[in-house]
């Protein structure tokens, strides 16, 4: 670890590029009124307002007002989001895209000149390298520091959303014991050189300095998307699946105990798309897909995870168990629309 004074030098030009999003809803005004279960309606309705209902962590990583969070800060597509840099600076933001896959959003606010963090390359990173936290813990302890070490890389885990407890499987990322307190997801995990390796994104609870960030080397593909086409464009095979394991196998006595079996929702939509490039391609209800260019498709390496990697108009080939004969299908994907 390097000298105090060189850590200072550090968080001094960091802090201020980390900032709040402060998550806004419109909410029913319930003060004043008192409701029975039988009687005259209220003579007008309840108000409408603007209510604070949570808060995460960001940074800005550019001068003209790019910001880097987690998706689960700014999921909530009904909500408002405003970035704050300090309790003078605070802005409207946009959410330009979200990335559940990887839980990254991308925000951006107008304006120029603003501080800003440099992004590092988080494939070159070692066990045991020494780093930076920074956030907004609780969402009101602004420029929360925390120092640690690289504790271990490409951890798999399934992380539970702090706002709606929605769960996320995310994998390839970064373990660190600097402490990583709730409402600093979304804030920069920083090497040395002061460079950005990492976004903030969870703990796991019950244990001492266990925290996970996500590579940010995952953020520089997401961004590049958004400001070449405005967005990010997803790869769509068009089939409705659940992944086998062996329980799932046993229990439904299935020849395989991984792949994706291609099956639909009980009262839901059709299992393959209507003009998706898998009914193109010919695929069928009750195919179980065992690989996808080569990668065995499991619980910890799903399909979307494999498909995100190929993109848009590329060609796959796909691996197929259809009534105990295993077949090759070559498949090129659409645009998610």
């Amino acid at each position: 670890m390097k000298s105090d004074s060189q850590i200072v030098k550090i968080v001094k030009n960091a802090c201020p590029a980390v900032i709040t999003v402060v998550i806004t809803k419109n909410l029913t005004k319930m003060s004043g009124f008192y409701f029975f279960p039988a009687g005259p309606e209220p003579k007008r309705k309840p108000e409408q307002e603007k209510t604070r209902v949570g808060g995460g962590s960001g940074f800005l990583i550019s001068s003209n007002g790019f910001v880097l969070t987690c998706n689960h800060v700014v999921g909530d597509k009904e909500a408002d989001y405003t970035v704050v840099i300090s309790p003078k600076e605070k802005y409207p933001a946009q959410v330009l895209a979200r990335d559940p896959i990887t839980d990254i959003a991308i925000l951006k606010i107008n304006g120029r000149d603003f501080p800003y963090l440099k992004l590092g390359d988080s494939n070159k990173i070692n066990l045991g390298q020494s780093v930076i936290a920074v956030g907004n813990a609780l969402g009101e302890f602004h420029d929360t520091v925390s120092t640690g070490v690289i504790s271990g890389l490409s951890r798999f885990i399934t992380a539970y959303s702090e706002f709606n407890q929605e769960a996320s499987r995310l994998r390839g990322l970064i373990q660190t014991d600097a402490a990583i307190n709730p409402g600093n997801s979304g804030g920069p995990l920083i090497n040395l050189g002061g460079k950005v390796i990492g976004i903030n994104t969870a703990t796991v609870m019950g244990a001492q300095n266990i925290g996970f960030a996500i590579p940010v080397n995952y953020a520089k593909k997401d961004l590049e998307e958004v400001k070449k086409y405005g967005k990010l464009r997803r790869p769509f095979l068009g089939v409705r699946y659940i992944i086998l394991n062996e329980g799932v196998a046993q229990n439904n006595k299935l020849p395989v105990d991984y792949g994706a079996l291609i099956v639909r929702e009980t009262f839901g939509e059709p299992a393959i798309t209507n003009g998706s490039s898998a009914q193109k391609a010919g695929l069928q209800e009750y195919d179980i897909i065992l690989e996808c260019n080569g990668e065995k498709i499991t619980e910890k390496n799903s399909l979307t995870e494999i498909l995100q990697k190929s993109g848009v108009n590329k060609k796959i080939e796909l691996k197929i168990l259809r009534d105990k004969q295993e077949i090759l299908i070559r498949i090129k994907l659409q645009e998610k629309e």
